[in-house]
């Protein structure tokens, strides 16, 4: 039996934190297997991870692997009812691999050069 995906996310961040709670209630309201964790309050040693590492991209725990980027977003998308098309599309092999450096290259170090930010003010 495979363990409930653990998704690590950045409460702390505008933009994050709102999509993170509607994937939560969908997740409820659907009895999706997922478990959300805010990075802000929980151990990230545990899975080798620094509060910068764990702030750049958002991450999921399955079976015991870590999941990072686009392949993190998969996990949850297909999950859920609302968002399993968006997890089929987003699969495809040239849409894969362009998402993923979309979110790598440009979302991802946007969302934390503004979480450093937040941090020094």
């Amino acid at each position: 039996m495979s363990e409930t995906p653990l998704v690590i996310y950045n409460g702390a961040c505008p933009i994050c934190a709102p999509e993170v709670r509607s994937y939560q209630r969908q997740a409820r309201a659907a009895g999706a297997d997922l478990r959300f964790e805010d990075l802000n309050h929980m151990d990230l040693r545990r899975f080798d991870l620094t509060e910068d590492q764990a702030a750049k991209r958002l991450h999921v725990v399955r079976d015991g692997e870590l999941i990072s980027g686009v392949d993190a977003f998969l996990v949850i998308w297909r999950e859920l009812p609302k968002t399993h098309w968006l997890a089929r599309l987003i699969d495809r092999p040239v849409i894969r691999p362009v998402a993923g450096w979309v979110y790598n290259r440009v979302l991802a170090p946007i969302l934390f050069a503004m979480h450093k930010r937040r941090q020094t003010r």
